[in-house]
C-alpha cells in the first residue's frame, strides 16, 4: 500500500474517533466505563470477527509464540488508555481531557529516542511540539483545575502511546491487520467485563439506556476506525503516526459543532491550522527530501552534491 495512501486511511480514523468523543461522554450518563468499553470492544471485536477469519485463511504461515505475545501486550496497552481514558471523563472536562490525551503525541517519539535508540527524522520534533501546541489552541488555550480525573487521563496518554507504537509492528509481523484488532479488541472487552462486574452494575436496563453510545463506538469508533489505523500503520512509522492522529481533536471539535452547537474560539482555529501544518509537514518533508536525493546523491566524502 502507497504510504499516502495509509497516511489517508489513518485521517479518516481519526475522523470516526473525533465524532465519538461525544458519544464517550453521553455514555457515562447510564452506565461506568468499564460497562462502557466491554459493550463496544465486545461488539466491534465479534463484527470484524469474519473479515479476521477471511484474512488468516488467506496467510500460509501460523502467527507465531512471539507475534500472540505482542498481541496479548498490545491488548493490555490498549485496555489500560482506554479504561483510564473513560475512567478520567467521569470528573475532567473535555477541555483537559482533549488536551492530556493528546500527550501520547509527544511520548512516541520520546520513548523510541530513549528507551528504543531510533533515530527519527527532524521533522519529527518540529511537528510533535507544534502538534502539541495546536491542541492546546484548540482546547481554548488554557486548562482547568487538575482533578483526579485529569491524571487519569494523562497516565492513559501513556498507555496510548505504546498501543501506537507496537500496533503497526505487530500488524506487519504477522501479515493480518485485521486479525491483530480483532483479537485486541475482545480481549480488552474480557478485560473490561471482569472489572466491570467487580466494580460496576451490570445489566440489561443501563445497556438499554446507552445503546446509540455503544452501537456508534462499537461499530464505528471501534470496528472502522482502530482496524483502519492497523491497517494505516503498516506503512507509515510510529512517530509520524502518533502526529497524524492527533488530528483526531480536530474532528472532535467539527462533531462538537455539529451536534452540540458549540464554536471554537478564534485561537482555537489557530490551533486546528497548527495540527494541520504538523500532519503535512510529517509525511511532505521525509517524501521531498528523498526525491531530492534521488535527483541530486550526495558525495560521501566532499558531502557536496554529485
Amino acid at each position: 500500500m502507497p504510504r499516502s495512501m495509509a497516511t489517508f486511511i489513518m485521517i479518516i480514523a481519526t475522523m470516526v474517533w473525533g465524532f465519538a468523543f461525544i458519544a464517550q461522554k453521553s455514555a457515562m450518563d447510564s452506565m461506568g466505563p468499564l460497562t462502557f468499553l466491554a459493550s463496544r470492544y465486545l461488539l466491534g471485536g465479534i463484527v470484524i470477527l469474519p473479515l479476521a477469519w477471511f484474512e488468516h485463511k488467506r496467510q500460509a504461515e501460523p502467527i507465531s509464540k512471539r507475534a500472540w505475545g505482542l498481541i496479548f501486550i498490545l491488548s493490555a496497552a490498549f485496555f489500560l488508555g482506554s479504561w483510564l481514558q473513560q475512567a478520567g471523563l467521569l470528573t475532567a472536562t473535555v477541555t483537559n481531557a482533549g488536551f492530556l490525551t493528546g500527550l501520547y503525541v509527544f511520548f512516541v517519539p520520546f520513548i523510541l529516542t530513549l528507551f528504543f535508540r531510533q533515530k527519527l527524522h527532524y521533522i519529527v520534533w518540529v511537528c510533535a511540539p507544534l502538534a502539541l501546541l495546536g491542541l492546546y489552541l484548540l482546547n481554548g488555550a488554557r486548562l482547568d483545575n487538575f482533578v483526579v480525573g485529569d491524571f487519569l487521563v494523562m497516565s492513559s496518554a501513556i498507555f496510548w502511546a505504546v498501543h501506537v507504537m507496537m500496533l503497526g509492528y505487530t500488524a506487519a509481523l504477522t501479515k493480518r491487520p485485521i486479525t491483530v484488532s480483532a483479537f485486541v479488541f475482545i480481549l480488552a472487552g474480557l478485560y473490561s467485563l471482569g472489572g466491570g462486574f467487580a466494580l460496576e452494575t451490570v445489566s440489561l436496563e443501563v445497556l438499554q439506556l446507552g445503546w446509540k453510545e455503544i452501537v456508534y463506538a462499537g461499530l464505528l469508533s471501534t470496528a472502522v476506525g482502530f482496524t483502519l489505523q492497523a491497517i494505516g500503520q503498516q506503512h507509515v512509522p510510529a512517530a509520524n503516526a502518533a502526529i497524524i492522529l492527533s488530528g483526531e481533536s480536530l474532528f472532535a471539535a467539527i462533531g462538537a459543532a455539529l451536534v452540540l452547537g458549540e464554536r471554537l474560539s478564534l485561537v482555537g482555529y489557530f490551533g486546528a491550522v497548527l495540527i494541520f501544518i504538523a500532519i503535512v509537514l510529517v509525511e511532505t518533508v521525509p517524501i521531498i527530501q528523498a526525491k531530492r536525493k534521488q535527483k541530486h546523491p550526495i558525495d560521501p566524502v566532499t558531502n557536496l552534491e554529485l
